[in-house]
């Protein structure tokens, strides 16, 4: 049973304004000292701030809604077996490394599931102040303006995607030699850094497909629900539907180009 409407609008706004405190936060301690920690290698970034806002939303959410639960990246949250019940997934910084190194290009991501369904998802571009946001069957919007549906007459030809550069060297996951020649074969490329944010930019039009071969539920929850609303998909590489609580490959893009990036991510897979 999906949750009802009253309830999801009571909760997005709530949210909403838990989002822009969390931003206004970060934005007023963006030049502070930083404590950088490494996480599974020297490159996985965590500091002081991205604990701090994931105990803010944490502490909100146990206070508000005590009987949901959360998946989070930075220790706050539950172990989950299944996404039965309310499931806040939650990135407090998605883009670390940018956060440390750029002060921009990195958000707040959260996406909230009912029963395994996405019904809210938010992206803030903190430093941009640009709030991107969705409901289940209400349309995604971009700050007050809402986002129109994805072009559906887009060729590969045409397409700009984003993926990290990494996968275009040797690598023991893809063949890159297949990876180029899908980089010839688009129009362009770009890396940001952000998985959060580049779901955005697709979701908005401005890229249109975005490809990795590793994201755990956090980097990509929010994403998921607001690309679906504007008739975007989400799915594994080999075009599989992608669960909640594993690590997985991702391709999210407009539809129309879809088939011809799976063909190509098959041919490159080892």
């Amino acid at each position: 049973m999906y949750m009802d409407v009253i309830t999801r609008e009571i909760l997005f706004n709530r949210v909403r304004s838990w989002m822009l405190e969390a931003g206004a936060f970060i934005r007023h301690k963006i030049n502070d000292p930083l404590v950088i920690n490494t996480k599974s290698n020297p490159k996985d970034l965590v500091t002081e701030m991205d604990r701090k806002v994931e105990f803010f939303f944490a502490s909100k959410i146990k206070r508000y809604y005590p009987d949901h639960l959360l998946l989070s990246e930075e220790g706050y949250g539950d172990k989950l077996a299944d996404t039965s019940g309310t499931v806040w997934v939650i990135d407090p910084i998605d883009g670390t490394m940018n956060f440390v190194h750029q002060k921009q290009n990195f958000a707040i991501s959260i996406g909230i599931y009912d029963q395994g369904v996405g019904e809210i998802g938010f992206i803030y571009d903190v430093m941009r102040n640009n709030l991107f946001s969705a409901m289940r069957k209400n349309g995604a919007y971009k700050n007050d303006q809402r986002l129109p549906r994805l072009d559906e007459n887009k060729s590969l030809n045409e397409s700009i995607i984003c993926l990290n550069h990494y996968w275009l060297t040797e690598n023991r996951l893809v063949d890159e030699k297949v990876m180029q020649q899908l980089i010839k074969d688009v129009r362009g490329t770009r890396t940001y850094g952000s998985a959060a944010l580049e779901f955005s930019y697709v979701a908005e039009g401005s890229a249109d497909a975005y490809i990795t071969m590793g994201l755990e539920p956090w980097d990509f929850a929010a994403g998921k629900i607001i690309v679906q609303e504007v008739g975007g998909v989400t799915t594994n590489i080999t075009g599989e539907e992608v669960g909640m609580l594993d690590r997985t490959s991702i391709v999210t893009c407009n539809p129309s180009i879809q088939g011809f990036l799976i063909e190509y991510l098959m041919k490159a897979k080892k």
